[in-house]
């Protein structure tokens, strides 16, 4: 019954905004991550946070673009996305961990959204 669902992906020009929604249900996570992958390409990190304290983390690539924040309450967290490029474009996943910290390492990470689709043209 554990479940998290991804939202808010689309088409979108460069320079233009997105913000990514992810749901979870079936357990209560104190952190999430946001991770992407493109095709032919690794998954990589993107921002992480922990609502347990601590400062989010980002990767540099997206670093003063995109900023993760949430309701944790409601099990809800977010990334705005803005300034979006290119390079942008690939499936974006959400995770949740238990671990009151966010991390990088998704193998820490509990459990798995199915992605949603970015795609930032030029």
């Amino acid at each position: 019954q554990v479940q998290l669902v991804e939202s808010g992906g689309g088409l979108v020009q460069a320079g233009g905004s997105l913000r990514l929604s992810c749901a979870a249900s079936g357990r209560t996570f104190s952190s999430y991550g946001w991770f992407r992958q493109a095709p032919g390409q690794d998954r990589e990190f993107v921002a992480a946070r922990g609502w347990g304290g601590g400062s989010p983390l980002y990767a540099d690539s997206v670093k003063g673009r995109f900023t993760i924040s949430g309701d944790i309450a409601k099990n809800t967290v977010f990334l705005q996305m803005n300034s979006l490029k290119p390079e942008d474009t690939a499936v974006y996943y959400c995770a949740g961990s238990t671990s009151y910290v966010g991390q990088s390492q998704g193998s820490l990470y509990d459990a798995w959204g199915q992605g949603t689709q970015v795609t930032v043209s030029s």
